[in-house]
């Protein structure tokens, strides 16, 4: 049996705390802890990028880091995407341009779509498709995907 820890960490902007055994990886911690289903398990080896969140800024398949790992650092899901009953227009391009089907792959797709267009708000074609590559969608094809990140990295401009 594996001991427990207490973590403190900031989830999309909040505080919280939140006990778990040391092996327990941050996805479960997330999901069963904190009460943040947007965070999906897909394959639950980091193939698959169902589980994408950002720590410190950075993406990270879930799957892969263990949840005590999440102390003293900021986690970002996709629940802390939308500002109250406001999507983020990423969420409301995926909506426009059908980008979405049957959810599990999406709230990884927002969120590595949103790192990318912290990080460049101007990516070319390529540059979308580069780093969604992480991502993995068995429903849509990519080409709604890339076409809706494509508007709302446009919008996103225009309202900077």
């Amino acid at each position: 049996m594996s001991k427990a820890a207490l973590v403190s960490t900031k989830v999309n902007g909040d505080a919280v705390q939140f006990a778990c055994p040391t092996d327990e990886v941050l996805l479960d911690s997330l999901r069963d802890r904190v009460g943040l289903t947007g965070v999906k398990e897909g394959c639950g080896t980091g193939d698959c990028g169902a589980c994408s969140i950002t720590l410190d800024g950075q993406l990270v398949c879930s799957c892969l880091v263990l949840g005590v790992e999440a102390d003293g650092r900021e986690i970002g899901t996709v629940e802390g995407m939308a500002d109250g009953d406001q999507l983020h227009p990423l969420q409301q391009k995926f909506i426009e341009h059908a980008a979405l089907q049957c959810g599990i792959c999406t709230p990884g797709f927002l969120v590595a779509a949103k790192a990318l267009l912290d990080e460049n708000p101007k990516p070319t074609e390529t540059e979308i498709r580069y780093a969604l590559a992480g991502n993995l969608c068995r429903c849509t094809g990519y080409d709604k995907i890339v076409r809706a990140v494509q508007a709302a990295a446009k919008d996103m401009r225009k309202k900077r």
